[in-house]
């Protein structure tokens, strides 16, 4: 009976944190995109929203190491812990583990690389940093099908509404970034004719 209520324990510490994980990366990258595509507003907001996400993402690590150090004491599913650090090699639910194992090798990844930001070419850090973008979606397919409870209508709107928001931010990023560049193509040729023919502009030359 305790092996049996020391297993629950676990199962739900796991899955608590795994579950406000997923909240905590879509905040993460949602307040990423908000800095990247400028929509942080003054300077000062965007100081505020870059040291948001960044405090943000060193408390998904703290709850990151609590989640998978409980997943893998869990007797009843036996991950193992060689499945915490290589993908797809747990017995239990190899691909849907081994995707929650690859989101935490990329997010290892990226938090190593903003330690050592300083040494490095932004350019290098740059492109490390761009797989938080594949961490995400993986970390949303593993607790989508890892666990047993996302029937549970509160699970089932959490992951949803997470999808929503990331590909909603995704979408507006996309659009803001695109804008500039239309317009200007769409002035460029009003102006050239306009400064070509202006019959003040040849009286000048």
């Amino acid at each position: 009976m305790l092996a049996a209520t020391g297993s629950q324990v676990l199962w739900y510490v796991s899955r608590g944190t795994g579950l406000v994980l997923l909240v905590l990366l879509t905040a993460v990258v949602l307040l990423g995109i908000a800095v990247r595509a400028n929509l942080a507003g003054p300077s000062g907001q965007r100081f505020v929203l870059e040291g948001l996400h960044r405090n943000l993402g060193l408390l998904a690590v703290v709850l990151l190491a609590v989640h998978v150090v409980t997943a893998i004491a869990d007797p009843f599913v036996r991950i193992g812990w060689l499945a915490g650090i290589v993908p797809f090699t747990s017995p239990y639910r190899t691909l849907w583990v081994g995707l929650g194992t690859l989101s935490v090798d990329l997010l290892a990844a990226v938090l190593v690389t903003s330690l050592l930001r300083r040494r490095l070419q932004y350019r290098s850090w740059r492109l490390v940093h761009w797989l938080s973008y594949l961490a995400w979606p993986t970390a949303f397919l593993h607790s989508l099908y890892a666990g047993d409870d996302t029937n549970l209508g509160a699970v089932a709107v959490l992951d949803w509404t997470c999808l929503a928001l990331v590909v909603g931010a995704v979408v507006a990023r996309l659009v803001v970034t695109r804008r500039p560049a239309v317009t200007h193509r769409a002035l460029v040729p009003a102006v050239v004719p306009v400064a070509a023919t202006d019959p003040r502009r040849r009286a000048a030359r």
